[in-house]
């Protein structure tokens, strides 16, 4: 177990569980990996790897599964495509053509069947080594911003050690749409010690507001508590059990409040949001799309 005096500051391997089937953008997904999805002109994959990379992260392992290499494939550079690119004398889309490859190694660790979210971080195992001693967890389908908050997250481990996990203080009446984190306080109003979670609780009987974001700092020893725990429905393998089982053993672990924002891309309706959100910050479509917007809007 980890002690606050031998923890690091930072992690250096991202892991993104990125090999579910993305059923909700059917027929879409048949040909194209959701997470290759664009907001705006860039893939929600490379969102997150950005989110990743600005907190230190050096290494992204994409967790899918074998016909959705497209996701790993992304951050491979492009010659033929680039030298057309300079050829032609497009200096600013050969510079988003090369922003991906640049901006972290990526590689890819198969899930050949999805059972669960706790099964797909522990298939990451065999690409770490011996210098991960914590791993960020980073799921594609949340956007969580601004950045930030993986950072502040590295900042809780090496005070506390342990593991450390994102949390959204969300309204009571919404509560029970989510994982809910029951907390002591600390001498920090954003920082919380968790005793446990409850998985979608009436609201009425939920320990607190601060809801799961997809965003974990884990100790490595969240992989070893993965080979204990038991499959739950549909024999899937749950991160919040092994999570849970590490509480039961003393292992710390926190929860960062974040006070931003948050798109879910896993559904059509989310990932319109956060295209909207995205392009209306877009020097070049906002101010058009913000007047359309209006107009539109006025013939509802």
């Amino acid at each position: 177990m980890s002690s606050p005096t031998s923890t690091p500051t930072a992690f250096r391997t991202a892991i993104v569980p990125a090999a579910g089937l993305g059923t909700r953008f059917l027929p879409t997904t048949k040909a194209v990996p959701k997470e290759l999805l664009p907001v705006v002109d860039t893939p929600g994959i490379e969102l997150v790897a950005t989110e990743a990379a600005e907190a230190g992260a050096q290494r992204l392992i994409i967790v899918t599964s074998p016909d959705k290499r497209a996701v790993t494939e992304y951050f491979q550079p492009q010659p033929e495509l680039e030298q057309t690119l300079k050829d032609r004398g497009k200096a600013a889309l050969l510079e988003k053509v090369r922003r991906g490859p640049a901006l972290i190694a990526a590689e890819t660790a198969l899930q050949e069947r999805a059972l669960g979210l706790g099964h797909a971080v522990g298939c990451a195992e065999p690409n770490l080594t011996d210098a991960d001693d914590a791993v960020a967890v980073l799921l594609p389908d949340d956007l969580v911003l601004p950045h930030g908050v993986l950072t502040r997250m590295a900042e809780v481990r090496a005070r506390y050690g342990g593991s450390v996990l994102c949390a959204f203080d969300v309204p009571r009446e919404q509560i029970s749409a989510y994982g809910v984190f029951d907390v002591t306080d600390t001498d920090d109003d954003d920082v919380k010690r968790v005793r446990g979670m409850v998985e979608k609780p009436a609201p009425d009987e939920a320990p607190s507001t601060l809801a799961a974001a997809g965003r974990y700092l884990l100790d490595r020893a969240v992989f070893d508590a993965l080979k204990r725990i038991e499959p739950g429905a549909g024999g899937e393998l749950q991160l919040t059990d092994a999570v849970a089982l590490l509480i039961s053993e003393g292992h710390p672990v926190h929860v960062v409040v974040h006070r931003g924002g948050r798109h879910d891309l896993g559904n059509p309706g989310g990932f319109l949001k956060a295209a909207v959100d995205f392009a209306l910050e877009d020097p070049e479509y906002g101010p058009e799309l913000r007047n359309w917007l209006v107009e539109r809007i006025s013939r509802s």
